[in-house]
């Protein structure tokens, strides 16, 4: 890069917000806003076509099954095939799921079965297409500025989640679940359109390698030899499956017994998404010397929204809990990203990316299977209370293990070619590669 042109980039902004980095962080935003309304949507679908706890947790687990039998499926071909056209594609496949489920709820009683074929659908889009993102995201960017890079991306996802969740509810509440689902299916269109421009001609062919089983192995192998990476993926298997029982499930059903419907429920999510755009505004200023240690104490209040609807306490004290918990998980998510950035070679990064989100949802399903006959087993509050005790848990355990506590932020870039190179390329970004 000449001099001249390296001047001309900063001008127009930060070094680290290169084309591509725009592009997907305008793309992020738009699929954000549309999904996080989807979801309380699709809930409630459910409850007026004549279902109950159980059936929510059905389509729940029906949309979170193809995450858990495709990721790693997906990641591998991420790592194989140009990864723009893998979001792509996955984006279309969302895009006809949702507006198949908008037309079924909007002409008719929708089917049990039928919502949840549609929502496999779309949890078969986003097995494919998270490791593909995230491996584009993390090779997009480079240098000491990673950190705050990624937190700009991750203000811009959680400001649109703020604004989908509110946005979604009142609409749930004025117009139907049914139109909420089709804004979801525009909102994938726009954003799969956006990603058509990233520019990857500049990237050489990838090497065919020895098959996907031997790139899922070698993938494998780059978990395996982290104890800080894999300890952290069991923590949030445990995590994120009670955590997405409690939102999915619990939740909606609370909101309509003790706090009013999907109005408050909107709202208490957007709490949620205020707190983590007030963490990654955190983030973009604070760079934490030892990252791992510092993300997983901030994951404990986690535990505070599902203690909440256990009591139940008001709407402003459900949407204090949801504020606290999305803002220190915001810590830890822009930790994780710049933790993986520095330390997984960047031709692995897809893969490694699909072991974190197949660990991460592989206990969803049958957490959700489980909520209802838990409730119906044990009660609504007990089960809630199991959610908060077993985030602290884990969150505890995951503690223990010496290479969360000790890992270090670099502070320097690892090569001279990485520094010199063009900020859209797609190459390794340090760490053990």
């Amino acid at each position: 890069m000449t001099p001249s042109v390296d001047s001309s980039r900063r001008t127009r902004g930060p070094a680290w917000a290169n084309r591509n980095y725009s592009l997907l962080t305008a793309a992020a935003f738009v699929t954000n806003l549309g999904s996080n309304g989807a979801l309380i949507a699709a809930a409630f679908a459910v409850l007026e076509s004549g279902g109950d706890s159980g059936d929510v947790g059905l389509v729940a687990a029906a949309r979170t099954l193809p995450l858990v039998v495709f990721l790693l499926i997906g990641g591998a071909v991420a790592d194989r095939l140009p990864r723009h056209r893998v979001m792509v594609a996955a984006n279309a496949l969302n895009c006809l799921s949702q507006g198949a489920f908008a037309l079924l709820v909007l002409t008719g009683e929708p089917r049990l079965w039928q919502m949840m074929v549609l929502t496999a659908l779309g949890g078969t889009g986003h097995a494919f297409f998270s490791p593909a993102a995230e491996g584009m995201l993390l090779s997009s960017v480079s240098g000491e500025q990673a950190g705050r890079a990624f937190a700009v991306f991750r203000m811009a996802m959680q400001g649109a989640a703020l604004g989908g969740a509110a946005l979604g509810g009142a609409m749930v509440a004025a117009v139907g679940p049914g139109w909420v689902l089709a804004a979801d299916a525009v909102a994938f269109a726009v954003a799969g359109s956006l990603r058509c421009f990233l520019d990857v001609g500049h990237i050489p062919a990838r090497e065919a390698g020895a098959g996907i089983l031997a790139d899922l192995r070698e993938g494998w192998r780059e978990v395996a030899g982290r104890p800080w990476l894999w300890g952290i993926v069991v923590q949030f298997s445990v995590a994120n499956a009670v955590l997405g029982a409690a939102d999915a499930v619990y939740g909606p059903l609370v909101a309509r017994d003790d706090l009013g419907g999907a109005g408050p429920w909107g709202v208490a999510l957007a709490f949620f998404g205020a707190g983590t755009v007030v963490g990654a505004l955190l983030m973009t200023r604070w760079k934490p010397r030892r990252l791992l240690f510092v993300g997983i104490v901030c994951v404990f209040p986690m535990a505070l929204p599902s203690a909440a609807l256990a009591v139940p306490v008001s709407v402003p004290l459900l949407c204090t809990a949801m504020f606290l918990a999305g803002a220190t998980v915001e810590v830890f998510g822009v930790s994780w990203m710049t933790a993986l950035h520095q330390e997984i070679p960047e031709d692995k990064l897809s893969r490694v990316s699909a072991y974190d989100w197949f660990g991460s949802v592989a206990l969803m399903p049958l957490a959700a299977a489980l909520a209802g006959p838990a409730e119906s087993t044990f009660g609504r509050a007990a089960a809630l209370w199991g959610c908060s005790g077993l985030i602290v848990v884990v969150t505890a355990t995951v503690l223990c293990v010496p290479d969360v506590r000790n890992l270090r932020r670099r502070t320097k870039q690892v090569t001279q070619g990485a520094a010199n190179g063009s900020a859209d390329t797609e190459r390794p970004v340090g760490g053990f590669g």
